[in-house]
């Protein structure tokens, strides 16, 4: 008789920083596995997923029935990339409103397989809610983290404890955490900045953050060997185990397969890095959710030019701004840029989207001036190319702490998204990463270190497995016996 193929069933905030780790973590699954795995999510973003599967993938796509015009949404909000970011936690305040339906789904599974439960329910940092749904079943459940264990560490230790609001003072320590060192106030998010504890979002994170002690674990998109700091929080904070599984990414294919439709081929791309000489050219990017003012814009395309580096910049529509707009040169980027850019051959302006995996594994790139949202770090990271952070939102700030600090592989460009940013700054910046200065040449060394402690972690050949494989494992084999005692109790 055919062995039954365990059911994982996965549902991440609808987001394009939460969503693509969650599939990639899906496809490793599967691919690695071969367990069944049900994939959970709104219907537009459901619709959008299915063309970005692979052929041979059997990955069950669920939607869950849900309508942003009933919680004071625009039409069709389904996801944050088609929404500014005050609008993000009405977003999330109507996920919670997703509790039955879900229960009800898992219900549904349970049935539709004569009784046999899922083998675990993976749920978002944003969905601690689905921490006793599960529990209400009898189903093991584990919360997936796609930020690193430092950034999401200060995120939470922030949230649940406001440090910033007790003292007198630009600088502050956290509490529970204090070796991340100093924060300042510039490197929160505006969400964190302005919550008193009333504000929806430390509302909301009120109700989120405590939930998380009633799963059976974290899954963590990071490798334990660089990122200790961080896990030994959480198991010191929450009490349950942490897996650090990372980095599970999408390969180039499938990036591709999702933002097709906007931006340059990975052909053209190609072609032009393929003419620039080995490790020239600095890629920027601020990812899927942010963008940057029209001055911080001008200022940027300025440091580019004065810099004489070799350049691809994704350039989104600035703040104000649709972002939804067609590329507007003449009003976002100094006069005569684009035609001076084109015709020195040295820089490439993409509209909205580039093929990123392909971009940050070709020979020629150096550097990358990032947002250091942990997908993007971590695509560069297992590369071994070096960042220039300038976070935006979430944990990026701390990412860029942790990256620079902690790790060495990182220098920090600007803050925020209302700093004050000078060009002739930025292109100091850039020439003490990419030229040829001693703090260059270490950062490059610590860059390979990585990218080989990465390597490593994700080794799987016969009786050689790396610690992030190991982790993996030991999470379904905790999964596997926490079933086989709900079954026999």
């Amino acid at each position: 008789m055919a062995q039954r193929k365990e059911n994982i069933v996965m549902f991440p905030f609808m987001a394009q920083g939460h969503i693509i780790p969650f599939l990639a973590l899906a496809l490793h699954i599967e691919k690695t596995k071969g367990y069944t795995i049900t994939f959970v999510n709104t219907p537009l973003n459901i619709e959008k997923l299915r063309s970005s599967l692979p052929l041979n993938s059997s990955i069950n796509l669920l939607k869950i029935p849900f309508n942003g015009l009933d919680h004071g949404l625009p039409p069709n909000t389904e996801n944050t990339d088609v929404v500014p970011y005050p609008l993000i936690i009405k977003l999330l305040e109507a996920s919670t409103s997703l509790k039955p339906v879900f229960k009800k789904i898992l219900i549904d599974i349970i049935q539709a397989q004569n009784g046999h439960p899922p083998l675990c329910v993976i749920a978002d940092i944003f969905f601690g809610w689905t921490a006793s749904v599960a529990q209400e079943l009898g189903l093991f459940h584990a919360i997936f983290s796609g930020a690193g264990g430092y950034g999401l560490a200060c995120y939470y230790s922030m949230w649940t404890n406001l440090p910033h609001k007790k003292v007198n003072s630009d600088e502050f320590l956290l509490p529970d955490f204090q070796q991340a060192t100093k924060i300042h106030t510039t490197q929160l998010p505006l969400s964190m900045l302005e919550a008193n504890g009333r504000d929806a979002w430390s509302v909301f994170q009120e109700k989120n953050l405590p939930e998380w002690v009633k799963s059976n674990g974290i899954l963590f998109n990071t490798v334990e060997q660089f990122d200790q700091l961080g896990l030994m929080y959480f198991k010191r904070k929450l009490g349950v185990p942490v897996w650090a599984i990372g980095p599970v990414l999408l390969s180039m294919d499938n990036r591709a397969r999702i933002n097709i439709e906007n931006g340059i081929t990975v052909e053209f791309c190609k072609e032009w890095l393929d003419t620039k000489p080995k490790k020239s050219v600095l890629y920027v990017s601020f990812g899927s959710n942010n963008t940057i003012s029209l001055s911080h814009m001008m200022e940027l395309a300025m440091a580019l030019e004065a810099s004489g580096k070799n350049f691809i910049w994704v350039v989104r529509p600035p703040i104000g701004f649709d972002i939804n707009s067609d590329f507007k040169a003449k009003e976002w980027l100094p006069e005569g840029f684009e035609e001076r850019i084109r015709e020195s051959k040295k820089g490439l302006l993409v509209p909205k989207w580039a093929p990123q995996v392909e971009v940050l594994s070709h020979t020629s790139l150096s550097a990358f001036l990032s947002h250091c949202g942990w997908n993007s770090a971590l695509e560069a990271l297992s590369r071994g190319v070096l960042l220039l952070g300038w976070g935006m939102a979430g944990e990026q700030f701390f990412n860029v702490k942790f990256l620079e600090e902690e790790v060495g592989v990182c220098v920090e460009v600007a803050r925020g998204k209302s700093c004050e940013v000078k060009h002739e700054d930025i292109v100091e910046k850039i020439e003490l990463v990419m030229g040829d200065t001693e703090k260059g040449k270490e950062m490059r060394r610590k860059a390979c270190k990585i990218r080989e402690m990465i390597k490593n972690a994700m080794k799987d050949e016969s009786g050689l497995k790396g610690s992030s494989v190991k982790s993996l494992d030991d999470f379904l084999s905790s999964a596997m016996l926490s079933m086989r005692k709900t079954k026999t109790a």
